[in-house]
């Protein structure tokens, strides 16, 4: 066991290694990386899976829905004057709920894909616009679900894979798939312990039970709740408030500080403090840290530019 011992902490210390060069390797598409990196970009966009009944029996399969509509099912904003910067994704698929439709997967990872690369995006915001129903992605800026109606299975995942979840009190929420005999298949069963904890987790998931507004915000799977306006959109307002207050911070310390709590929440402090040394290391040479000195020193807000 001694014997074995020095190799084990090698290839712990080569693990760790490993990840924090796939840290810097996923920081910027404009930074510079060593030529064993050179070329890596983040993965596509995941979306969380439908279920839908079997073809000829009563059992249920997991897949997409295949109905294409005219309509928009994906409203794409660029909000503009003092929100710029601010982009809002509108799920607008009033026919079937809100569902996960291929048509709105395909439009969900092209929008994903065009965002990723866009220096000017600051925050993301995930609504419905289909009144009283919510139903992000790996994108490298913060993203805000705005859940003014249900959020039910998929539509929850969905909410889960956003960095920040607000709610109006009379929203529901729930992960009910073992109603169905099934179990969440779009990420549930991972972000949902990793958000309120293990035991309570299985709890919700084992009793399908729908929570409200309320009821999210006690166990922590939102972190704000309002009461519904006369509007239906009291979460959106909310989620547009928190977007603006990201505004004014610097983008590439914003993609940099999401990338080091998502990546150092996976493996141990050690580990993570290696990540975040890293992260920390990419915003010294970038334009935007001098132009943050320099308007702190001419008391007057930067003017960052993401480089």
């Amino acid at each position: 066991m001694a014997a074995g011992a020095p190799g084990a902490l090698g290839a712990l210390r080569a693990g760790r290694a490993r990840l924090v060069a796939t840290c810097r390797g996923r920081l910027s598409p404009g930074s510079r990386q060593s030529s064993s990196l050179a070329g890596r970009r983040v993965g596509p966009a995941t979306w969380a899976w439908g279920w839908a009944p079997a073809a000829g029996g009563p059992g249920w399969r997991r897949g997409f829905s295949s109905e294409v509509k005219t309509e928009d099912e994906l409203r794409v904003r660029h909000l503009e004057e003092e929100n710029r910067g601010i982009v809002v994704l509108g799920i607008n698929r009033a026919h079937g709920k809100n569902s996960l439709s291929l048509n709105l997967i395909q439009m969900l990872s092209k929008a994903v894909d065009a965002l990723k690369s866009d220096k000017k995006v600051r925050t993301i915001i995930i609504r419905s616009e289909v009144p009283g129903i919510f139903c992000a992605a790996n994108l490298p800026v913060p993203t805000i679900a705005a859940i003014d109606g249900l959020a039910l299975g998929g539509g929850l995942e969905l909410a889960l894979a956003c960095d920040i979840r607000v709610a109006a009190s009379s929203a529901k929420m729930g992960l009910v798939e073992t109603k169905l005999a099934i179990i969440p298949g779009g990420g549930g069963t991972q972000r949902l312990p990793r958000a309120i904890g293990i035991s309570l987790a299985k709890e919700l998931i084992f009793s399908a039970r729908v929570l409200d507004g309320q009821e999210a915000k006690a166990v922590g799977l939102i972190s704000h709740v309002l009461e519904q306006n006369k509007e239906g959109d009291a979460a959106y307002r909310k989620a547009l408030d928190l977007a603006r207050e990201f505004l004014p911070q610097g983008p590439v310390a914003m993609r940099v500080a999401k990338l080091a709590i998502n990546q150092g929440m996976e493996v141990d402090l050690v580990t993570g403090l290696a990540i975040e040394e890293a992260c920390y290391a990419q915003t010294i040479p970038t334009k935007d840290r001098l132009e943050g000195l320099l308007a702190f020193k001419e008391k007057r807000p930067p003017r960052y530019k993401g480089e």
